[in-house]
């Protein structure tokens, strides 16, 4: 089953000096148990723009949707057994020990054009 954990650290705090070769190591566990489908960073909420759709009218506005404290930098999507694995990898993720790292489902949507090759775990 498809999982995707996204990555929140506080902007304020500065990155461990090893946070990429830690996140290297992740995904190259997860590809050495064929559970890697992707990953990413993304960009910081200096750059991010938000559009709602209200009276079928588009509103852009700078920045995220939210004020938070913490902020989404980045995400995987492994294909796990079960959330008890979800969670395992969840815990080896670097910005679980200094941010956090929520895990979420991927939900199978019928008739959907998936752009992931290959055999996937079913979903339940």
């Amino acid at each position: 089953m498809l999982y995707m954990f996204l990555l929140y650290a506080d902007p304020n705090v500065p990155p461990a000096p090893n946070l990429m070769e830690a996140h290297f190591a992740v995904a190259e566990e997860a590809r050495r148990r064929n559970a890697y489908v992707t990953s990413e960073a993304i960009g910081g909420t200096g750059n991010a723009t938000t559009v709602r759709v209200r009276d079928g009218e588009a509103l852009v506005t700078d920045g995220p949707f939210a004020e938070t404290k913490e902020v989404l930098g980045g995400f995987y999507i492994l294909d796990c057994t079960d959330l008890d694995e979800a969670l395992e990898y969840a815990a080896e993720i670097p910005d679980s020990s200094h941010g956090a790292v929520e895990v979420r489902p991927v939900m199978h949507v019928p008739d959907w054009d998936y752009a992931i090759p290959g055999e996937r775990r079913p979903f339940s």
